[in-house]
């Protein structure tokens, strides 16, 4: 199938499809959600008890295609640990669609840690690579990330039930 030149409108709307596209699994899981207001930092999604309080926040990340078959993220994402905040990996590409639900924590290691070792790695040609701001949480890494290996992100598909563990449902 041939790939759809994005106009910058469609790709504005990325982020915003991926946030309502959680939104709806977590209705259809049965947990309580609202969008958090607009400009909030480091949260799309606000995760709610039953007697609306808010128990965990969830930032969205969304794709919809990309050669390296990574989600962006930034060195602030290194440092963002917190056992009531989660991130939403959703992947529009392919149908049905894939989401991911991993805990901050592991986040802020999977980022900080591929980044090392995609520095410490030689390039294409065997240059040093130059530091960056450039970071990615994928699916697989080459170089390897101890601990994270070929489809360590299957074990996150799906993984709703960290957000009811926060409700206590």
């Amino acid at each position: 199938m041939p790939r759809l030149e994005r106009s910058k409108l469609r790709r504005a709307l990325v982020g915003p499809a991926g946030e309502h596209y959680v939104l709806f699994r977590l209705y259809q899981q049965g947990i309580l959600a609202s969008l958090a207001p607009p400009g909030t930092a480091k949260v799309d999604v606000l995760v709610l008890s039953t007697d609306e309080r808010v128990v965990a926040t969830l930032q969205v990340k969304t794709r919809t295609y990309g050669a390296d078959r990574g989600w962006h993220m930034s060195p602030k994402h290194e440092a963002i640990v917190d056992d009531r905040a989660f991130y939403a990996f959703v992947d529009l590409e392919p149908v049905p669609h894939v989401r991911y639900v991993v805990p901050s924590r592991v986040v802020a290691e999977i980022v900080r840690m591929s980044h090392q070792a995609w520095l410490a790695a030689p390039g294409v040609k065997g240059q040093a690579h130059r530091d960056s701001a450039v970071r990615r949480v994928k699916p697989t890494y080459n170089p390897p990330v101890p601990g994270y290996g070929p489809e360590w992100l299957d074990q996150c598909r799906e993984n709703w039930q960290l957000l009811r563990g926060a409700v206590g449902a």
